[in-house]
Parts: C-alpha cells; sequence; structure tokens
C-alpha cells in the first residue's frame, strides 16, 4: 500500500467520512439525499493484512455504482473507521455509525470475536450489518447477512477429499476463540462421519507466534494431514517454524491463503502442500474473476492481494444495491421481505451466488486451492453452488421468528 492510500484511509478513520475523491467528479449530479454504509474493518493491527481489501473493495464497488447512477437515483456515501483489531473499538463505532451518523447499513467485522462484540449492539438498535467473512457458521440473526463461507461449504468439501488422498488420521491445529473452537468442532464431527482418527488437537491463543511445542506434538502423533485454523499475523509464523522442522505433512485450512495470502507472505516451500477451500482467491483463472482483479488492480495497484474477502465484500455492496431496488427501501423489514422470495442472487466474480433465506447466509462455488512447492496454486478441484444448508436444516428459519444466536453442532437451534 503506497502512502497516499494509508493517509486517505487513516483521515477516513478521523472524520468518519469517506468520499470517493476524483470519482466523484465523474458521477452524475445526484437530487436525492445519499444512502450511507458504515464501513467497520481493521486497516491496522494484527488482522489488517487480511481486510484492507476490504476497505478497498467496498470502495471500488461504491465508485462503479455511483458512476452508473447510484442506487435508485441516490449515490453512496461511505462512513469508514478503523477499528484496528481491537473489539472494544468495534463496539464504539458500532454504536457511532448506527446513532450519530445514521448509516443505512453496515459492512463490518474480520475476526468472529469482533462479530459478537459489535452484534448485540446492532441488534438493540435493529440495525442492519453485512459480515463479509468466511467464518465458522452458526449465527441465526434477522440483522445479519452473511456473504462469506462456512463450515459445511467449506469442511464438508475439504476433509473428505484429504482423507481419501492422504488417510484417515488428522490433527487440528486452531485460533483458540470461538471461531477456531467451532471449526474445530465441525473437523472433528466430519473426520468421525468418515470413519477417521483425531489424533491431536492443539488450540493457541490469538498473539501466539511460537509453536515449537505445537511441532513436537505434530511429529509425535503421526497424523497423515494437519487441519490448520490459525488466524493473525502473529500465528502465521507457524508455518515457516514448521517447514525448518521438516513437519512435511500435508495441510488443510478453510482460512489460510484465502484470507492472509500466506503463500505470497512467506518463501517457499513453507506452504508446500496446503489445500483450502475458498469461494474466491485471486489466481482463480475465469473470466469474470479475471475481470475483477483487473478493476481492482486499476483502482488499488498496490494492494498485495487479492482475497475472497475483498470479493465478498465487494459483492456484497451490490447484493444490496438489488435489494434495495428491488424494496424501494432501505429499511430493513422490507429488505427482508424480498430475501424471503428466495431468488435474491447475482453473478459474483467467484461465479453465481444465492442468499439463502432462512439463514440470511450465501451460496458460494468452493475452490479447493491447492499450494505447489513453489507457492503457485492450482484447483484439484471445484464445487458449484453450495448451499449454506446446516442452519436451516437445524432449524433456523428467520422467516418465522428471529433468535438473534449462534448455534453450533453441539448446541443446535432448537425445533419448532
Amino acid at each position: 500500500m503506497n502512502g497516499k492510500t494509508m493517509r486517505g484511509l487513516r483521515a477516513a478513520a478521523l472524520t468518519g467520512t469517506l468520499l470517493l475523491g476524483a470519482a466523484q467528479s465523474l458521477t452524475p449530479a445526484f437530487a436525492a439525499d445519499p444512502i450511507k454504509l458504515g464501513v467497520l474493518e481493521d486497516q491496522s493491527g494484527d488482522f489488517a493484512a487480511a481486510t484492507i481489501g476490504k476497505v478497498h473493495a467496498i470502495q471500488l464497488a461504491a465508485e462503479e455504482i455511483n458512476k452508473a447512477g447510484g442506487i435508485d437515483g441516490r449515490p453512496l456515501e461511505l462512513v469508514i473507521y478503523d477499528t484496528q483489531s481491537d473489539n472494544t473499538r468495534y463496539q464504539e463505532f458500532m454504536r457511532r455509525v448506527l446513532q450519530r451518523d445514521k448509516v443505512d447499513a453496515v459492512f463490518a467485522g474480520f475476526s468472529s470475536a469482533s462479530r459478537e462484540a459489535y452484534r448485540p449492539i446492532v441488534n438493540q438498535f435493529d440495525g442492519l450489518a453485512f459480515y463479509n467473512n468466511q467464518y465458522e457458521g452458526g449465527v441465526c440473526d434477522a440483522n445479519m447477512i452473511v456473504t462469506g463461507a462456512v463450515p459445511e461449504q467449506q469442511f464438508s468439501t475439504l476433509i473428505p477429499w484429504m482423507m481419501e488422498k492422504y488417510g484417515k488420521k488428522v490433527y487440528t491445529l486452531a485460533a483458540d476463540y470461538n471461531f477456531g473452537q467451532i471449526s474445530a468442532e465441525w473437523v472433528r464431527n466430519i473426520v468421525k462421519e468418515n470413519g477417521g482418527e483425531m489424533v491431536g488437537e492443539d488450540f493457541i491463543p490469538l498473539g501466539v507466534s511460537q509453536f515449537s511445542q505445537n511441532i513436537q506434538n505434530i511429529q509425535k502423533a503421526k497424523p497423515d494431514f494437519v487441519v490448520t485454523l490459525l488466524v493473525g499475523t502473529a500465528q502465521a509464523s507457524y508455518y515457516e517454524q514448521a517447514a525448518s522442522a521438516n513437519v512435511n505433512l500435508p495441510m488443510a485450512s478453510s482460512v489460510n491463503v484465502g484470507q492472509g495470502y500466506e503463500h505470497k507472505r512467506f518463501k517457499p516451500p513453507s506452504l508446500k502442500d496446503m489445500y483450502v477451500t475458498t469461494n474466491y482467491i485471486e489466481e482463480i483463472d475465469t473470466p469474470a474473476s479475471k475481470d475483477f482483479f483487473a478493476k481492482f488492480k486499476a483502482k488499488f495497484p498496490d494492494e498485495p492481494y487479492v482475497n475472497q474477502e475483498a470479493e465478498n465484500s465487494y459483492l456484497a455492496v451490490y447484493l444490496y444495491k438489488q435489494m434495495v431496488e428491488r424494496a424501494k427501501s432501505t429499511k430493513r423489514d422490507d429488505l427482508r421481505k424480498e430475501i424471503a422470495k428466495g431468488d435474491v442472487c447475482m453473478d459474483a466474480p467467484e461465479g453465481k451466488v444465492c442468499l439463502d433465506p432462512k439463514s440470511q447466509h450465501m451460496s458460494h462455488t468452493i475452490y479447493l486451492a491447492k499450494v505447489g512447492a513453489d507457492h503457485s496454486i492450482t484447483f484439484p478441484k471445484v464445487w458449484e453452488g453450495i448451499k449454506p444448508y446446516w442452519l436451516g436444516e437445524a432449524g433456523c428459519d428467520l422467516t418465522k421468528s428471529d433468535p438473534s444466536a449462534q448455534y453450533t453442532p453441539s448446541n443446535p437451534p432448537p425445533k419448532n
């Protein structure tokens, strides 16, 4: 990221409102009041490497929409704050954008801990928040729309494929908070369902960067592959340490590469034979992906990587546009009536995506990305149109009731 871009983001974090700069002069003259979108993302701190692209993607989508006439003739105005990878700032800024700035919707959060920090505030003020991140699943909340992938889309594809290719002894290394713990539960269940064996699990506190004991545990357990659910800059240190210790085991992940582009940040062959299920990364070689990548890099040439969270955020703005134009309203209840029809879909850079009316989560094309010894990416398998089926099948139905709760496989929704 160049100095000019960083200064612009810092200024936005201080003032709260981000004008669309020189592009504003290229947009039509708008007679109607703007539609205001709050953007609460980590532009600094431990998660910034994976999340600055989310802010850029929202800026790109907003600029394109404004150039094309806005949403029903109304321009988009972005109100951006840097949450600094700090959950208390999510709470502070969520209150600010909903109470003071009076935004129509909020795009917010990277970690699941940050989402759970702000979600009660969104409920309190009856707001509408888009969570544009891959996560551990389970949120059944009418105030939330989730455009990221969930475990039944990522693990139900990834884990059986890995077990068939490499063997049935599995070791999980996960971040020690709700994302890692619940994701590990999903892995545990899918391994068992497919006749496999968990030979070890380690949960690592956020911020930890030394893994010698974990590496010894893995070498002693002798798994066929390791599931890595590590999050943030510090925990990414595992990969080079494991390579130095000659662990030399295949890895499976729902978060690495697709979010933190570790294959670009670390020297080969640190991530050799890592397999990741992701709904988007910049190496996807389709016309839609290449077009999105070209537009993104043209606007933000210094962006180091266009990750799945950037694509999720980009498509979320267009999804919001579609819902508002269909509903002729920005009110949450009016937008939810459109979602309930079951046909809120769009052609995204990854492929066609649709919102599930029961859970307000999104279907995805899931790409199995393999990291080679030289850190190049290939795609051994692609699954199209994978639905976020678990919540709806388990009993979450936001068209009928709103529990505003998060569920897990061991604590599913109550059956009505």
